[in-house]
């Protein structure tokens, strides 16, 4: 029954009424478009000694990407900051980019204005809003992405951005080149996992299927810490269901405990393991015993293998991945996977307090 609706491309259009499903199918398209953009951007600072990412759910998940992949590649620091104040080192040294999909998210206007403060070295990537109204009029260097997305649909052009920035600042070698070499896969992705490809060869759709009515748990590793985090919040906003993510070798110390007396809890998991085919000796058998722990546990174990030779290439084929899975699974439930209404609600509730008009005004006065 549940196989046979995800078949009919009506179905999951009558039920997607917003098309977050077409976000997927134009990963590649978005990528590319995203890489011209940050095309012309100009570096405007050299040799920062530490870089920190400041942004907030679907906008700020681009600096978790950021930080994993570019881990091997530069000796300069980066952290990811999802909160209201930059961390206490932060300075003149201090390589800031500010990431607000909306450019009115509180969190990271008042980051903003910290950064500002500290006069940190700063770049921003924003639609819009107050963000970009501010850094025009100060000055501070920006890239203004294609607005009216849901920001987590707008990950390739919150994410390509600082990629290319940090490659024209000489921080990283190679962002363009793995970009390039992720193009056509993306596309090949779009093309298997497309509505219109019934779930015997539609990999996505039988995730979703085999997800079912569990709360799914994603295990990453390396440069899937963030893309595993991704998965976490895509089931989360998509599929409006919780879900959590933890990474190797950490989770071995103490997530798996957790498996050892779940009794009647385990038939409430799933557990999505992202695998890569040439894993690292000791990753591969950390994970192959784990698989086998989280199994006698009673917990329904799937598995994503990456695809591409880069980094960057299977970081963003996985994400496709769990993209596309997202929307199934929201269809299946009967939910439109765009509207978040719980978000939306708190945003409201919040500007009851007035913060984020007391930041603004505070903008103002610099």
């Amino acid at each position: 029954m549940a196989s046979s609706f995800l078949d009919d491309v009506e179905n999951i259009r009558a039920v997607d009424r917003s098309g977050m499903i077409d976000f997927c199918l134009n990963s590649a398209k978005n990528y590319s478009e995203a890489k011209v953009l940050a095309d012309e951007i100009k570096v405007n600072y050299l040799e920062p000694e530490n870089i920190v990412i400041s942004g907030m759910g679907g906008s700020g998940i681009g600096g978790d990407l950021l930080k994993d992949w570019a881990k091997k590649q530069t000796s300069v620091p980066i952290e990811v900051n999802k909160d209201y104040e930059l961390p206490e080192y932060a300075g003149e040294k201090t390589l800031v980019f500010i990431t607000s999909y909306s450019g009115d998210t509180e969190e990271t206007l008042n980051a903003f204005l910290d950064a500002l403060k500290r006069k940190c070295m700063i770049f921003c990537v924003s639609s819009g809003g107050a963000l970009l109204e501010n850094a025009e009029r100060l000055g501070v260097p920006y890239v203004r992405v294609p607005s009216g997305m849901p920001p987590r649909a707008a990950l390739p052009y919150m994410f390509v951005p600082l990629l290319i920035y940090m490659e024209r600042a000489g921080l990283v070698e190679g962002a363009s080149k793995e970009l390039f070499e992720a193009m056509p896969l993306l596309k090949k992705i779009s093309q298997e996992n497309a509505p219109d490809k019934p779930t015997v060869e539609n990999y996505a759709k039988a995730l979703a299927l085999n997800i079912g009515k569990t709360s799914p748990v994603i295990y990453g590793f390396g440069v899937y810490r963030g893309v595993a985090l991704r998965f976490k919040q895509q089931f989360n906003e998509n599929s409006k269901i919780p879900a959590k993510s933890d990474v190797f070798s950490e989770l071995n110390h103490n997530e798996i405990v957790g498996w050892e007396r779940a009794e009647e809890l385990a038939k409430c998991f799933s557990a999505i393991f992202l695998r890569e085919p040439d894993e690292p000796a000791a990753i591969q058998s950390r994970i192959e015993i784990t698989k086998e722990l989280v199994e006698q546990a009673g917990v329904d174990v799937l598995e994503i293998v990456s695809q591409g030779k880069s980094s960057l290439a299977r970081m963003l084929s996985t994400i496709l991945v769990g993209d596309f899975t997202s929307v199934y699974l929201s269809v299946l439930r009967g939910v439109d996977p765009t509207p978040v209404k719980t978000v939306n609600y708190l945003k409201d509730t919040l500007k009851q307090n007035g913060f984020r008009e007391k930041v603004i005004g505070e903008l103002a006065k610099l």
